[in-house]
């Protein structure tokens, strides 16, 4: 059975957050690794992708996009 659970590490001795529910005298394997730090939202290139638009001038691009992608047929649909 693994368990996750986030422990302080003194210089020394690792310290759980939480009570930790394990069999005292046994012998135990920790696999540490370090925590995930914030993004950098200023820096990160997906939270400003409106910068990227660009006004093509067609009017129908995201009914139509199949045809200026890949030069199918106009889907005729009915206006409302």
């Amino acid at each position: 059975m693994a368990k996750t659970m986030e422990v302080f590490y003194d210089g020394s001795v690792f310290r759980p957050s939480k009570p930790v529910h394990l069999e005292a005298g046994r012998i135990y394997k920790i696999i540490v690794t370090s925590p995930v730090e914030d993004p950098d939202v200023e820096n990160d290139p997906a939270f400003d992708i409106s910068s990227l638009a660009v006004d093509t001038g067609i009017s129908d691009l995201a009914i139509e996009h199949d045809h200026y992608l890949y030069g199918k047929p106009k889907v005729k649909r009915h206006e409302e």
